[in-house]
Formats: structure tokens, C-alpha cells, sequence
């Protein structure tokens, strides 16, 4: 599978941020990435508000380690705001849920790539070692799912391709707001709005806004777990 997003080959990861609200796995990857894979610096961040603060107020790291699980952002939503964010920042997902479904989805929303929580070190360094080569870095094991009936990686990848501000007002637009009060949250203008919403249903092939509510729904966990 190809990567969506346009990651540039770093060529020496020197800072690192994870985001985790576990402070205790924080630590011991913070000491795994500066034993195994060189890293000078690391950052931390409970929530991916703290993390777009982090960004949008200092130099921007060279890679960062995201956990799916946040109190602040559901099912892949933490990742595709991310990445609308910063398009060129490699992000690894770090998470417990590791079957290929979830692999699967998670570089459709532009992952540069995925590591199983309960990995080795040398897992880690091999994940570096492929991100400095601006490739994509999956598990051993990882196959990817066949894409019959397209549903939740589709909606992934569609919802992917949305810009920072459309991913915004999308989520608005999910908490059941209007237009009027979706330029009042913003401050932009109703017309600024509307044009934004047209071009949402556009990129995600839906003709009302139920049907956009529904597509992003489909990125929830619910839509990527096993069967049972």
C-alpha cells in the first residue's frame, strides 16, 4: 500500500514527540527512542490539543509517535487532524490495536507508519531506519486487507484528503451545526462556509451533509475491528 501522505526521507531523526496520555510508557519510550534510534531530543503531549499547541507555537519535530487512544480525539480523527496539519511530518502510530484492519486504515489517514505498543526495540529502530528513507513502515506479519466493498478504508482515504479548515468544519458540521454558527465558531464568513461544505461533499462523493456525518463515522473503531 502506498502512503497518502508526502513524507520527504528525514535524513536523521533528531527530535521526537510522542503523544500518549500513559505518562509511564511516555518515559520508557522516550528512553528506547534516544538508546536505539539516536533521538537528541523528546517531547511529550497528553492530548493532541496539547500536540497541535506544541506545533503551531515551536519548531516542528522531525517524527511523531501517536496513540489512536487520546481523551480528546475519537477513532482515527486524532491522526487525520494531524496530518491536515502538518502534511510533510512523518507520524508513526503507536497502538495496542494492531490487527490489519486497523494497520490498514491507519496509513490510509496518512501514516508514514505503524508499531504494535508491546513491540521490541529493535522494532523501533527498524521503523526509524525506514522513515529516514521516506518509506513506509509496517509490522512483520502485516498483510494488507483486500479492499472489497471499500467501505472503511475508502472513507478513511477520502476523509484524508480533506484540508486542515474542511476537517474542522466537518467535525462541526458532525455536532449538528449550521452553517451560521460554523462561521460564528471560526470566525470567517457564511459564504466562506457554505463554499467550504460544497467542496467537503465534493471530496467525499456525498450529495447532503447526513451522508458526509455518515462517511465520517465510518473512521470510528467500531468500523475497524474484527469481527467478532
Amino acid at each position: 500500500m502506498e502512503n497518502q501522505a508526502c513524507i520527504s526521507p528525514v535524513s536523521k531523526v533528531r527530535t521526537a514527540m510522542i503523544i500518549d496520555d500513559h505518562p509511564l510508557f511516555c518515559d520508557a519510550l522516550s528512553i528506547v527512542l534516544k538508546m536505539v534510534a539516536g533521538v537528541d531530543t523528546v517531547e511529550t503531549a497528553e492530548t493532541l490539543s496539547q500536540a497541535l499547541d506544541h506545533l503551531a507555537n515551536r519548531v516542528t519535530p522531525d517524527i511523531v509517535l501517536l496513540d489512536l487512544n487520546l481523551p480528546d480525539v475519537n477513532g482515527l480523527d486524532g491522526l487525520l487532524r494531524l496530518r491536515a496539519r502538518a502534511p510533510r511530518l512523518p507520524i508513526v502510530v503507536v497502538s495496542s490495536m494492531s490487527d490489519n484492519r486497523m494497520i490498514s486504515a491507519t496509513l490510509q489517514a496518512g501514516a508514514s507508519g505503524f508499531v504494535p505498543k508491546h513491540s521490541q526495540r529493535d522494532v523501533f529502530q527498524q521503523a526509524f531506519r525506514a522513515i529516514e528513507l521516506g518509506k513506509t513502515y509496517t509490522p512483520e506479519g502485516y498483510i494488507e486487507p483486500g479492499m472489497s466493498g471499500g467501505e472503511p478504508d475508502d472513507a478513511v482515504s477520502r476523509l484524508s484528503s480533506l484540508t486542515n479548515q474542511q476537517s474542522r468544519i466537518l467535525r462541526l458540521i458532525c455536532d449538528g451545526k449550521l452553517n451560521k454558527q460554523i462561521a460564528f465558531d471560526l470566525s470567517i464568513a457564511e459564504t466562506t462556509v457554505k463554499a467550504h461544505v460544497t467542496a467537503i461533499m465534493r471530496k467525499l462523493g456525498v450529495q447532503s451533509r447526513t451522508q458526509a456525518v455518515l462517511i465520517a463515522q465510518q473512521a470510528k473503531y467500531a468500523h475497524l475491528l474484527p469481527d467478532a
